[in-house]
């Protein structure tokens, strides 16, 4: 071989390998983008029991998210838009979107939850700042409680709710084909009833919106109750207050009111938070939930959080790391155009 030949096969190695580098290189990059690896959170560490959480907050070494954020003003906000009356009560709901947003955009719904008796829709504020602020819509909603109907009340009204969102979508440049349902404890119970019964009419009951389903693609579950029928679920949520009688006399409406065992083949993705100190829903819960999800083929990603209580998100660090998966679980599966 001559010295010619020889710096031309070099040469030509050289530009092979430089090639491959760089289809590597450019694989690398498009993989950590869509699913973020390289600035992955680690899980922040958590807490013994309930007691060392409670002595942390008390000493001030637990920051706590901004109950009230303020709305930027690259957001628009639509306050108290009614989705769904009921006699002389008025069904509301919260939106944000950013004001230059001039397409449409996948829409967020969060679910908020304390026992299915009270609470507010503007406790999930600040998720719908932080996620608007990335190009979605986001909505938060109230419904029926406990003590003003009875399962499946409040069911049928998130769903009425969905059916709204879509039939408005053109207005709030909502894509109604990428639609999201997150929720946190009967919040999550909520939101996955909502997700996994799309083809129940039952539940849709008392809708006026016509035309449009109440189907999802995806559903976040922060340490929902999936099984009703679970004796600490019943006893610490209140649940026979929700169902509206004891599991002794009515464990069969009990298991009609249970997300699980609605679960389908064509059902949405799930994505699953769930910290190891819950008091009030076993973490246990999460583990069968997620153990049917992959029985029955649905995709699903599950964050066992060693040290984390119930409403543990309310920690800011807690609440980074479920967003930054949120966000990630939300990139793969209805992305922004």
């Amino acid at each position: 071989m001559t010295a010619q030949q020889m710096t031309n096969d070099g040469s030509y190695l050289k530009n092979i390998m430089i090639k491959k580098l760089i289809i590597i290189t450019i694989i690398s990059v498009q993989f950590l983008t869509i699913y973020g690896q390289k600035n992955a959170p680690a899980v922040p560490d958590g807490y013994r029991s309930m007691t060392t959480l409670k002595v942390a907050y008390v000493f001030g070494r637990l920051d706590l998210v901004e109950e009230k954020p303020v709305v930027p003003n690259n957001i628009k906000k639509y306050s108290n838009l009614t989705y769904k009356k009921v006699g002389n009560r008025s069904l509301k709901l919260d939106l944000c979107h950013a004001k230059n947003l001039k397409k449409t955009a996948p829409l967020l719904v969060f679910i908020y939850g304390e026992a299915w008796k009270h609470g507010n829709k503007d406790k999930y504020l600040g998720y719908l700042i932080d996620f608007a602020k990335k190009g979605y819509v986001t909505v938060s909603l109230e419904y029926r409680f406990s003590k003003e109907a009875k399962f499946p009340a409040a069911v049928n009204d998130v769903k009425c709710a969905v059916k709204w969102l879509k039939s408005n979508a053109e207005k709030y440049h909502i894509n109604p084909e990428q639609v999201a349902v997150i929720g946190g404890s009967s919040g999550g119970y909520l939101a996955m009833m909502l997700a996994y019964t799309s083809d129940i009419s039952e539940f849709e009951k008392g809708c006026s919106i016509t035309g449009v389903d109440s189907r999802v693609q995806l559903v976040v579950d922060l340490y929902g109750p999936p099984d009703l029928t679970n004796k600490q679920v019943i006893e610490k949520t209140d649940a026979n207050e929700f169902i509206g009688k004891p599991y002794s006399q009515a464990s069969g409406l009990y298991k009609k009111a249970s997300p699980i065992n609605y679960l389908t083949k064509d059902d949405p993705p799930t994505l699953i938070f769930h910290g190891t100190i819950d008091d009030v829903v076993p973490v246990e819960q999460s583990g069968i939930l997620r153990s049917r999800l992959n029985k029955v083929g649905i995709p699903v990603e599950y964050y066992k959080l060693k040290g984390w209580p119930h409403f543990m998100e309310a920690g800011t660090k807690i609440n980074d790391y479920c967003q930054y998966y949120m966000n990630r679980f939300f990139e793969k599966y209805i992305p922004i155009e």
